[in-house]
């Protein structure tokens, strides 16, 4: 199965439709069309599993008796399949009848189409890209989990698609950080800004290495959870979920931050908490209040670190991207965060990533917060992962790979302070020395060469200095060409 070449097909067909609207809308269009198909997939699997299921969508409405093309002349295009989806398809999907008895499998459906719609304007170009996606086959295992991979293709593939890279977490860094962290299975894994479920689904590839008993898998069934706030990544998250086995994917689509922290039971509570939160946005006021005073943050990242903090289980661990305005940040609310967080949990390690990790969606530069609810911080150890040798930067092309890891990986279980070129590579500092600096944690950063403020004068000078050295170095190979080719100078 080609993935790039099935996304490109779809793209060009969908460029030729005028409703349409640049790249963030055709990956729309994809999903809740590739949702329908994966659902149909794994609702003939829940049949053969149970001969009294009765799917949540009505028969008219379901993906094998509207979208399926049997070369017959019944297949619906043209505007009967504008009117039928339009009309008749999305109306019934938004308005399934869902209550608090209602299993996660049939809820999701309706939690999917609540915030989606058909773009598309043109009913027999739909009808080829239904008939595309309805080529795609899951009965084989590995074909099934390849597959997941097509929302990595598509979120690469389509970068101008304005804010869809905040979706996206590279899968070298989820690997990574899912191996540092190692859930085991009988653990309840989270994220709460889970996007299309990138750190879900390392986890689940972690514990599926575990899965020995029938028992077993039961409790990897029931492993992960998620909150989305944006529908789309929402409804790449739970199809995500379906194609990992995840039958009831507790998925669920609002905003993590809209709920008092105070209110949060030891039920609300989690053994790992993975996740890259939000950053660069900023709540209202009516968020902010959900939050104690001394943590009320404008910075999105800031909230969702307090979040993380309070659905932490004791001896729980969790791994968390914060941008550098974090590490550095004195106002009161990061300061106050700091504080909790060094005091509460133990911040054991921080690991300063190198920039355009997050390439080409952005040029933020990144850390990685290592922590867990057993006892307060005494150290906490700092390690710059360096750009590989040969890279300048990581890009489209030159991705972040797993590998370049490694250096972080041999030394993590034998820690030792490093020092490189006169700067400190990893080192480690007490609680308390931390303390003193105002929990300004912008340690062990990146090298680079200060600026040398010289007076007028001595700054025009130099510049003639220079100017005159590169005159000369011209002149000097003017004249060795002008010699090879004979010419008289």
């Amino acid at each position: 199965m080609s993935l790039n070449n099935f996304v490109k097909r779809l793209q060009d067909i969908m460029r030729n439709d005028a409703g349409i609207n640049g790249d963030a809308q055709r990956i729309e269009q994809m999903v809740w069309i590739l949702f329908l198909k994966v659902y149909d997939a794994k609702e003939e699997e829940w049949e053969l599993q149970d001969e009294r299921y009765l799917s949540v969508i009505p028969e008219k409405y379901r993906w094998r008796n509207w979208a399926v093309d049997r070369k017959d002349g019944k297949a619906l295009t043209g505007e009967a399949l504008l009117d039928f989806v339009n009309n008749k398809l999305f109306k019934a999907l938004k308005e399934l009848p869902i209550d608090e008895n209602t299993p996660m499998s049939k809820t999701i459906v309706k939690t999917a189409f609540e915030d989606n719609n058909n773009y598309m304007k043109d009913g027999i170009l739909l009808r080829q890209v239904v008939n595309e996606v309805d080529k795609l086959r899951f009965e084989d295992y590995q074909d099934r989990h390849a597959f997941g991979e097509i929302y990595e293709t598509i979120l690469k593939s389509l970068q101008s698609a304005g804010n869809a890279g905040e979706f996206y977490t590279p899968r070298a860094v989820t690997d990574f950080m899912t191996r540092m962290v190692a859930p085991k299975i009988g653990e309840k894994i989270a994220d709460f800004a889970c996007g299309t479920g990138g750190f879900l689904t390392s986890a689940l590839k972690a514990l599926d290495a575990q899965v020995k008993t029938a028992k077993d898998k039961g409790v990897y069934h029931n492993s992960v959870y998620g909150i989305e706030k944006k529908a789309l990544p929402h409804l790449l998250c739970v199809t995500n979920m379906l194609l990992h086995d995840i039958d009831n994917p507790v998925i669920i689509h609002g905003n993590s931050l809209e709920r008092n922290v105070r209110d949060f039971k030891e039920a609300d509570r989690f053994d790992v908490v993975m996740m890259n939160p939000p950053y660069g946005g900023s709540e209202k006021d009516g968020v902010k209040i959900n939050f104690p005073a001394e943590l009320q943050s404008s910075e999105t990242a800031d909230l969702f670190m307090s979040v993380i903090m309070y659905r932490l289980k004791k001896n729980g661990r969790a791994a968390v991207i914060i941008p550098d305005g974090f590490l550095f940040g004195t106002d009161n609310a990061k300061v106050a965060i700091k504080t909790k967080l060094l005091q509460e949990f133990n911040l054991h390690t921080i690991v300063r990533m190198p920039h355009s990790v997050f390439a080409p969606y952005t040029s933020i530069t990144t850390n990685i917060l290592f922590f867990d609810r057993a006892a307060p911080t005494v150290e906490t150890w700092f390690y710059r992962l360096d750009m590989p040798g040969g890279y300048k930067h990581f890009s489209k092309t030159k991705p972040m790979n797993l590998e370049h890891f490694s250096p972080v990986v041999e030394w993590w279980n034998n820690r030792g302070e490093m020092t490189v070129d006169g700067f400190d590579k990893a080192k480690r500092y007490t609680a308390k020395e931390l303390a003193e600096r105002n929990y300004n944690l912008d340690l062990c950063g990146f090298p680079h060469e200060e600026e040398e403020i010289l007076p007028p004068h001595d700054l025009i000078g130099r510049y003639k200095e220079k100017r005159a050295g590169l005159n000369a170095d011209i002149d000097r190979v003017l004249a060795e060409i002008e010699g090879i080719l004979g010419v008289d100078g």
